[in-house]
């Protein structure tokens, strides 16, 4: 085999490998998330995956190009169809619970792609006779690892930003299936068998069943829903999960959570002529139709502001659009914004993780003006009682003091629970009152 292909196929695997985890990765943040107990347990079968792939591939003794041209035909068809949106969604649809269809999504498209691919350069070395060992495994090591950098980077940072994930999995099925091509006999068969992976990863990635538009954060679709009093509802779904609503009716309607934002800024706060920094855009709607105050949206997905327009809102949006993390924006802002309301979601559960530590509110608060008011959406339990529920709501208010709690939803075990603080407040430690020690007349006393 000539040095520059045996050098092209295993920068191709490296390509296609590390782009197949990073694809796996984006793939499973509807469904379970973005959080490190994910990604963590992802990347070690992963590389754990690739390690046997690597030992298999010690073992191959004989017809070398012949066994990677055969591994990359099949990788093509797995990562064609396996990494395909319509397959992820439909196998968590279908299996339940969530990590039931993880484990299957893992280990029966993710690993056995790194174990087919890490046979590739311990076959391929075999074929470098006029090399010393040492070099030879030096130099495949050296193009296979460059090929895992250049897919990572490419794919995550050029092809999903642009054209989405589906395309970035149309891009590692084309290669794997070209690299077969290279590798394979002159025969109609293996041709024919690659040009059939190509066409499958095509059909399925480039012609989805449903309207979805997929980018490199996030699923996003409107649809229409059956409410009861409402005139043509639809929906704007996020990564799987309700976002927000809005129908035709006059004055609109919108969810049940977003009225009740606009009502404490409206009604209850009585903000006019104010500055409103939002945090994650969602649709858009808590400054529909709403001139009286100057909103600023921030979201890390430049996306999302054409396809709200254009699909739910169906007009501009009200007020300035930025294109940021929430966390850095906070950090870095010197504006001083009236009220901060925060709705961040990677899923319908799932808050990003930098997004509830103690630091990230002492950031939030300091983009708050002095009598400024802080607003966030949470999805915890409907009665407040699981750890997370509890952690994450003393985590706020060690930084903002006693805040307001509305649980909007009380009977159900989800709920959109509101929190309300004021960048004056102060956290204090708190004495609770006993038969023994009574302080409540002389507390009540001044508070008045």
């Amino acid at each position: 085999m000539p040095r520059h292909l045996l050098y092209l196929i295993v920068f191709l695997e490296g390509f296609c490998s590390l782009g197949a985890e990073v694809i796996a990765l984006r793939r499973l943040v509807p469904h379970v998330g973005s959080s490190i107990v994910v990604t963590a347990p992802t990347i070690g079968l992963f590389l754990l995956a690739l390690a046997l792939g690597y030992a298999s591939g010690a073992r191959v003794s004989e017809r070398f190009t012949a066994v990677v041209a055969r591994n990359f035909l099949v990788s093509a068809l797995l990562v064609g169809l396996g990494l395909a949106r319509v397959t992820v969604d439909g196998l968590f649809a279908h299996l339940q619970p969530a990590g039931v269809a993880y484990l299957l999504f893992v280990g029966g498209v993710l690993c056995p792609v790194a174990w087919l691919l890490g046979q590739t350069v311990p076959v391929l070395t075999n074929l470098m006779k006029h090399m010393r060992t040492g070099e030879a495994s030096g130099y495949a090591l050296y193009w296979s690892t460059l090929g895992s950098f250049l897919g990572s980077v490419s794919l995550a940072l050029l092809v999903m930003q642009w054209l989405g994930v589906s395309a970035a999995v149309l891009v590692c099925a084309l290669l794997l299936a070209v690299g077969s091509l290279l590798l394979g006999s002159a025969g109609w068969r293996p041709r024919g068998a690659a040009l059939g992976a190509a066409l499958l990863a095509g059909g399925i990635n480039l012609f989805p069943p449903n309207r979805v538009e997929d980018t490199a954060y996030a699923d996003y679709a409107v649809a229409p829903v059956t409410l009861p009093e409402h005139t043509n509802p639809r929906a704007f779904w996020v990564n799987n999960s309700l976002a927000s609503l809005l129908d035709d009716s006059e004055p609109p309607r919108y969810a049940r959570y977003v009225q009740h934002l606009r009502r404490i800024l409206l009604d209850d706060l009585a903000l006019r002529g104010k500055t409103v920094l939002v945090l994650g855009a969602g649709g858009f709607t808590l400054s529909h139709r709403e001139p009286s105050n100057r909103y600023t949206y921030v979201d890390i997905d430049p996306k999302i502001r054409e396809i709200a327009e254009t699909r739910f809102l169906k007009a501009p949006i009200r007020g300035e659009f930025i294109v940021d993390d929430a966390r850095r924006y906070v950090r870095a802002t010197a504006t001083r914004y009236d009220a901060v309301v925060v709705d961040v979601f990677s899923s319908h559960t799932s808050i990003p993780g930098h997004l509830v530590t103690r630091e990230f509110w002492q950031d939030a608060r300091r983009a708050l003006a002095p009598e400024g008011v802080l607003l966030a959406n949470l999805i915890l339990d409907g009665k407040l009682e699981t750890p997370y529920a509890r952690n994450l709501l003393a985590t706020i208010e060690s930084v903002f003091g006693r805040c307001g709690v509305d649980v909007l939803h009380r009977g159900q075990p989800l709920s959109n629970v509101i929190v309300s603080c004021q960048a004056g407040g102060q956290p204090s430690r708190d004495t609770p009152y006993s038969d023994e020690r009574n302080g409540a007349d002389v507390d009540l006393a001044r508070s008045r």
